[in-house]
């Protein structure tokens, strides 16, 4: 029986370099960590008798189906935020396709945020329709998503900067 020997892939070391020398992927690998990190942590809580945490798949039926929505839809923008900003990454030399994917992961860090704010909003709501007084209070999955939009902003600008220093020794 004759096997065939197969190339084992390499990896250009240059390249590689070059791709985590930008400081754009070093912003945007910081956004993909801290999207990631804010699926393990609450996002905001509730003092009841037991205390009624909000996180991305924990959902409360009682309090109605947009609050599953929003819990839902928060779990699966986290991830893609990640997924987005981690692809972005790669795609050092093509910086108009890179500009584009950092504002996708921007969008889809409003999303996230928003459907986090709504699941919490409709278990408020829940608990005035009840009538009881309970305290809520965001918890540390916010407090992880915040920084992201900087992070991206921040890469954005250092795509432009590439990008204008491209230009420039085009020019030459």
């Amino acid at each position: 029986m004759y096997i065939e020997s197969v190339p084992l892939p390499t990896i250009n070391i240059q390249s590689l370099t070059l791709m985590i020398a930008r400081v754009q992927s070093l912003y945007l690998l910081l956004a993909a960590l801290l999207a990631l990190g804010s699926m393990f942590f609450p996002f905001w809580s509730f003092s009841s008798y037991p205390v009624i945490l909000i996180a991305d798949f924990i959902v409360h039926p009682e309090a109605g189906i947009l609050h599953i929505w929003g819990s839902y839809s928060a779990g699966i923008f986290s991830p893609l935020t990640a997924l987005i900003s981690i692809a972005a990454i790669f795609f050092y030399k093509n910086r108009a396709v890179q500009a584009k994917l950092i504002v996708l992961a921007l969008l889809l860090f409003v999303g996230d945020l928003l459907s986090g704010l709504t699941a919490a909003h409709f278990m408020n709501q829940y608990f005035q329709s009840l009538g009881t007084g309970i305290q809520h209070k965001p918890e540390a999955g916010i407090f992880m998503l915040l920084p992201e939009p900087i992070l991206f902003f921040l890469a954005l600008g250092g795509v432009k900067k590439d990008d204008k220093i491209a230009n420039a020794y085009k020019r030459l």
